[in-house]
């Protein structure tokens, strides 16, 4: 296919790009590595694969280059805002192929060309052409033969597309197929193999074969052992994917090896003190979470910030960071020591303050959260104050009835509740109720959470017994749809409904709730003897 140039908004471009090294690219959309991970750098060797083609091999390689440099521009003008002129270079290049497509041409270098194309409207968000850029790539390849070159990389590419798309049967199928033709091409522990590998592992446990996917991710870490040495960088990611997989399936005594080897592995590479060993401690420190070991996640959160802070791996105000800070914080909340929980989320607000601005709407997030922490020491009035100034920063972004107010509201009408001034906690969940039924649906969860608390505040308020009834029904209706009939919310509502319908005297309505609410309550007392 001979290169074409694309005018777009601005200027000329060329209209190609390559193939070859968009793994990460790729992997970036609904990838679960984790930052300072890095990946196995064996995605630039499609080359070696030029030996079975018909095209010659400098045609070939000068073709990579154009494809490459396509999708570098699509990325640089994304990241400099221009979103409108990406996506003009991205539909002159969908269209030059098309065109050729409809007379008939559909080889490789028209599913490269596809590939590009769909990676970059990846890059821009457009998930729905896509799809449909996915539908059209499978009926090309699904043609070509095997022995095509580039072929492998740009089934491994659609196998992460596929799986961005939650469509993990199709990803699967092209993954299978990549690494048939690299174990045809290079043997079965070939370390060309190991991208395809985690990729199909990671599929696989998104939709619950986790001991096919075990299988896989340690077949990938022997072959990498082998190829590069039981000490080496590229494992990382496969024994974070393991880990987090073991995670995941609560086998947390599993999962912590791999995260151990992980900060071995970082330590031994690059020292104490790098922001990479910060990273991997923080991983570690999830893993003891789950394993119950409060103080050893509590300790290894707090060397993890230290030692990030100190490399200066990451900026004070990244949201990875920032990430750390809150479930750290989280963790001293559950532990009991809330005053240094308080402290950890007051670093945030502040750091967020310092590097955008007193009324910047993330800093809402660092009030509702410190306001709770006040809430749970029961200083009530200072929970008050964060929230009504969350309020007030979002009330200069959005408008009166915009859904995401309703989060600071409800707290605040708790709050309010908390403080004995019950008519105002009443209008402000009436406020949320009305506007969440409105954005979310009558039936929706978020408007039983908004109905749960307005629940409270009325019986306090002493309103209409009938009209409290009918909205705690409601309530349940919700619950037992979104929880399920068995869950612990919807026996706490049971037993509010069943006080109202005892006060109203409505018993043939009462006995078979009753009756319900004994055997749920029977359950849970067995659940908790177990």
């Amino acid at each position: 296919m001979i290169p074409i140039k694309a005018v777009s908004r601005h200027r000329v471009y060329r209209t190609f790009a390559s193939v070859g090294s968009l793994e990460a690219d790729v992997a970036s959309h609904g990838n679960d590595a984790s930052p300072g991970v890095s990946t196995p750098n064996n995605s630039r060797r499609s080359r070696m694969s030029f030996d079975q083609t018909n095209y010659p091999l400098d045609d070939m390689t000068n073709f990579e280059k154009q494809l490459q440099e396509l999708f570098d521009e699509v990325k640089r003008m994304i990241m400099m805002g221009n979103r409108n002129d990406a996506m003009d270079l991205l539909k002159a290049n969908y269209e030059a192929v098309i065109e050729r497509m409809n007379k008939g041409i559909k080889g490789i270098e028209e599913a490269a060309l596809l590939d590009i194309i769909t990676l970059g409207y990846m890059a821009v968000g457009d998930l729905k052409f896509v799809a449909s850029l996915l539908a059209m790539l499978a009926e090309v390849v699904d043609s070509l033969k095997d022995n095509e070159p580039l072929l492998d990389v740009v089934l491994m590419h659609m196998g992460s597309l596929f799986s961005a798309l939650g469509k993990f049967d199709k990803s699967l199928l092209v993954y299978r197929r990549s690494i048939d033709i690299l174990e045809n091409r290079y043997g079965k522990n070939s370390i060309f193999l190991v991208t395809p590998l985690l990729g199909m592992a990671k599929a696989l446990g998104s939709i619950g074969r986790s001991t096919k996917a075990v299988e896989i991710y340690h077949h990938a870490i022997t072959i990498l052992e082998l190829s590069k040495g039981a000490e080496s960088e590229d494992l990382v990611v496969a024994l974070f994917g393991l880990g987090n997989l073991l995670l995941k399936e609560g086998r947390s005594t599993d999962a912590e090896p791999h995260f151990i080897r992980i900060l071995t592995l970082y330590k031994k590479l690059y020292g104490e003190n790098d922001g990479r060993v910060g990273m991997a401690m923080c991983s570690l420190a999830h893993v003891k979470c789950a394993k119950g070991n409060a103080d050893e996640a509590i300790g290894l959160y707090k060397n993890a910030l230290q030692v990030i802070k100190d490399s200066n791996y990451m900026a004070l105000d990244d949201s990875i960071m920032e990430k750390m800070r809150i479930d750290l914080a989280e963790l001293l909340h559950v532990v009991g020591r809330g005053k240094e929980g308080r402290e950890m989320l007051e670093e945030s607000l502040l750091i967020t303050e310092k590097y955008k601005g007193k009324e910047h709407p993330s800093l809402v997030t660092h009030l509702v959260n410190l306001a709770t922490s006040y809430s749970r020491s029961k200083n009530f009035v200072e929970a008050e104050r964060l929230l009504r100034t969350s309020l007030e920063i979002m009330g200069k972004t959005v408008g009166p009835d915009d859904q995401s107010l309703t989060y600071p509201m409800l707290h605040l009408a708790v709050t309010l509740y908390n403080l004995k001034r019950n008519e105002e906690a009443e209008q402000l969940a009436l406020d949320v109720l009305r506007i969440r039924e409105k954005a979310f649906g009558k039936d929706s969860l978020p408007v039983g959470e908004a109905l749960d608390c307005l629940a409270s505040i009325q019986t306090r308020l002493g309103r209409d017994d009938g009209e409290l009834l009918e909205l705690l029904k409601r309530l349940l209706s919700i619950q037992e749809r979104e929880f399920g009939h068995e869950s612990e919310e919807v026996m706490e509502t049971l037993k509010k409904t069943l006080y109202y319908l005892d006060k109203l005297g409505r018993k043939n309505e009462k006995f078979p709730l009753q009756k319900r609410l004994s055997t749920l309550r029977m359950k849970y007392k067995e659940r908790i003897q177990y």
